[in-house]
């Protein structure tokens, strides 16, 4: 079994939890189920519901939910002692997976990875 965390921002913020809060509650109810996929079965979770990106020497994964005609993505990434921590989510609403949200992705991973490095 894993732990899933969510990211904080230095302040506090919870970009990832904001993004679940704004959620109808039928969506919000389908991506919490899949979380909970990704806490049983963690890196072994494959396609429909887990994807490995890699962008620019960097990889990320996203955890895809669909609920009627309503698609979203969770980014996330594991951590040592079988961690993981979920970044930002967003509505996805063209075939691509828009590169500015796997650029902010990539960007939480490295503030979370630095503050934990450091003990924050």
């Amino acid at each position: 079994m894993f732990e899933i965390h969510f990211y904080r921002t230095k302040n506090g913020d919870c970009p990832i939890e904001d993004f679940l809060d704004a959620l109808s509650p039928k969506l919000r109810s389908k991506s919490l189920q899949t979380i909970d996929y990704l806490r049983t079965f963690g890196n072994e979770l494959r396609d429909p519901f887990s994807k490995k990106i890699e962008w620019k020497n960097e990889s990320i994964f996203e955890l895809r939910v669909k609920q009627s005609n309503n698609i979203i993505r969770i980014f996330y990434f594991f951590c040592i002692g079988n961690r993981i921590i979920l970044t930002n989510g967003f509505v996805k609403k063209t075939q691509k997976t828009p590169k500015k949200e796997i650029e902010k992705a990539i960007k939480l991973k490295k503030d979370y990875l630095k503050r934990d490095n450091e003990g924050e």
